[in-house]
């Protein structure tokens, strides 16, 4: 007789470095879920992947509090960025274009991707990712190499910093303004 499913829990962990902490520990804890035990077996399905990369998985949790981890590929965000050697993505997409990807590099991750996507053959795999990609503020182009946008590459790992307008300038009126000014001078 088959287990009865209790219900399903989505995860992106780090590839080799899933530990008790949050938020692994509270999800796999809220269910009354072996931590240690997930934590082993997410590790050994992952360990041949490059440690750090993002990876989906979705555990199946049964009724007798036992599990099943099926891992899924990288987000296409993660190979994109990887393709061009970036760490994060435009802060404005469609405003800004921070790199200039070919379709070929597109179609090899799809080729990647394919059996994570909705798609029936690469073609329909590689509009997703350039779909993405787009969304990222890459512009995709039919042939080509790949090229970055070094002084937007500079700008997006730069956090930018806050500008502080006086509000009390603004809603006061010219006389309030002039006697606040004249109280400061005291």
């Amino acid at each position: 007789m088959a287990k009865e499913i209790d219900g399903y829990l989505k995860l992106q962990i780090p590839a080799g470095q899933a530990n008790p902490a949050p938020p692994v520990g509270p999800a796999i804890g809220q269910r009354g879920l072996n931590i240690m035990e997930f934590c082993k077996a997410f590790n050994a399905k992952t360990q041949k992947e490059k440690p750090g990369m993002p990876i989906p998985c979705v555990v199946t949790v049964y009724k007798d509090k036992t599990f099943q981890i099926k891992v899924k590929k990288p987000p296409a965000s993660h190979f994109l960025k990887e393709a061009a050697n970036l760490t994060k993505a435009s802060r404005n997409p469609g405003r800004e274009t921070i790199c200039q990807i070919p379709m070929t590099i597109i179609k090899e991750i799809a080729e990647k991707k394919m059996d994570d996507l909705n798609a029936d053959n690469i073609d329909q795999a590689a509009k997703i990712i350039a779909g993405t990609a787009r969304s990222m503020g890459y512009k995709v182009i039919d042939s080509g190499k790949l090229s970055v946008d070094e002084k937007i590459k500079k700008a997006t790992l730069i956090k930018p910093t806050p500008t502080e307008e006086k509000s009390e300038d603004k809603t006061a009126s010219p006389s309030e303004n002039t006697e606040k000014k004249e109280d400061e001078k005291k």
